[in-house]
């Protein structure tokens, strides 16, 4: 079954060489990858940053696509004579990072070790086929050791809370509207631990391709953002937070600066549910007794009874909830605003 799951959530395999002149190219890939896609990834891995940064392992999605890229370090390899620095990227439609980095770090060694993609095809091919890859020299690697649920938890919540306190609640009226949340760090690794946190603020919906958490200001990267409805997405570069029209809510995570754009006021305007909402999670954050998934599991608990008061509202109405019969129940108006909204991106609003 396992190995079943995986024909279905890999996609392919891909190796790109930085050579001694300094020049990154892709040298193989299985079964194939578009051109749009790989001018992506050499962009993402970090040979070709001009910056010289090398990042062991990054993440991320482009078309509901999820790519993985393992970047090793060749000098002094008999094998790889001409090569200085290489990448292995995995693709795939599932989110597990955790999963896809062990698995990059064995394709990696297997390719030091052989200077070949041969083996490496090898490896690929019997997770493909019996969801599991062994080798004496770089260890084993069983794709049912990763749980989803594991790589969705990941992320800490409670790191979140503690840089930003009673904001958090911004963050997740943000996401429980479906709105765009653009998030900027110049520290790719700070980026991508910090983004993969938010989604469980939002766990009853337990979806994560509401997540970018590498995105260039690129045309084409932008283009795939913006056909989506609501989004988390990281950028590295600062000039992102003037670029106002991709965002509803623009984290500042080195100056821990939360901003909510001009046309997004009224609909995130905070009223006493949003304190209560806020209080809830710094309570069950500050709590040492607490991990990270039961504040998850707190926050959910909250979530469902909104939800429910939600769903008995729309019961009442018949099955759709209007904007009158929001007006009917004399709701704070915070409240009133905030329900309309949830409606709507519950589709459970009549238009």
């Amino acid at each position: 079954m396992a190995a079943e799951t995986e024909v279905q959530l890999m996609m392919s395999v891909g190796l790109i060489e930085k050579d001694t002149n300094g020049d990154s190219l892709w040298v193989w890939c299985y079964p194939s990858v578009s051109a749009e896609l790989r001018e992506l990834l050499l962009r993402k891995c970090c040979l070709t940053d001009k910056k010289g940064a090398l990042h062991t392992f990054v993440f991320g999605q482009f078309r509901r696509l999820w790519y993985y890229i393992t970047t090793a370090e060749a000098q002094d390899q008999a094998t790889l004579k001409k090569v200085t620095h290489f990448s292995v990227v995995l693709t795939a439609k599932d989110f597990n990072p955790e999963k896809y980095a062990a698995f990059g770090h064995i394709l990696c060694r297997m390719y030091l070790r052989h200077g070949s993609p041969v083996k490496m095809l090898e490896g690929y091919i019997t997770v493909l086929t019996k969801g599991i890859c062994q080798s004496e020299e770089n260890g084993s690697f069983l794709v049912k050791d990763y749980d989803v649920r594991k790589a969705y938890l990941a992320g800490s919540i409670r790191d979140v809370v503690n840089q930003f306190g009673m904001e958090t609640v911004i963050l997740y009226t943000a996401l429980m509207l479906k709105r765009r949340i653009v998030v900027h760090h110049p520290r790719l690794e700070a980026l991508l631990e910090f983004t993969r946190s938010l989604p469980t603020l939002v766990w009853h919906r337990k979806d994560w391709s509401i997540l970018h958490p590498y995105v260039h200001l690129n045309d084409c990267e932008l283009d795939a953002l913006k056909v989506c409805t609501g989004y988390i997405a990281g950028f590295t570069d600062p000039e992102i937070g003037n670029r106002s029209e991709l965002y509803d809510v623009y984290v500042n995570l080195p100056e821990s600066e939360i901003v909510v754009s001009q046309f997004a006021k009224d609909a995130m305007a905070m009223g006493k549910l949003h304190k209560d909402v806020g209080q809830l999670i710094i309570q069950a954050a500050a709590d040492p007794d607490r991990s990270d998934s039961q504040v998850v599991k707190d926050l959910a608990a909250k979530t469902r009874e909104i939800l429910s008061t939600l769903t008995s509202l729309a019961e009442c109405a018949g099955s759709k909830i209007t904007l009158e019969h929001l007006r009917q129940r004399r709701f704070p108006p915070a409240t009133e605003t905030f329900l309309y909204h949830l409606a709507a991106a519950e589709q459970m609003l009549e238009i």
